[in-house]
């Protein structure tokens, strides 16, 4: 299966979520999505949370999690 190209989902708009990516459209933060995946939710439980976004959004969502990760330098956190 063929990564979605985020790009066609996600918006960053100062307007919304104080400039935080949001999926295209609506008010729900990628945070919110790819946080809800770590929680363990499935993507029918995310659907089914937010009925106003696609599955396509939600694999948006991590595709843009990992391109963001994969340009960041990331530091161990201190325990």
């Amino acid at each position: 299966m063929p990564r979605v190209n985020w790009k066609d989902f996600v918006t960053v708009d100062p307007d919304y979520h104080h400039g935080e990516p949001c999926i295209k459209g609506t008010r729900v933060p990628l945070a919110t999505i790819v946080g809800s995946l770590a929680d363990g939710m499935t993507t029918d439980d995310i659907l089914a949370e937010y009925p106003q976004i696609t599955p396509e959004a939600v694999r948006a969502a991590v595709a843009y999690a990992a391109e963001v990760v994969s340009q960041e330098t990331i530091l161990p956190l201190a325990d």
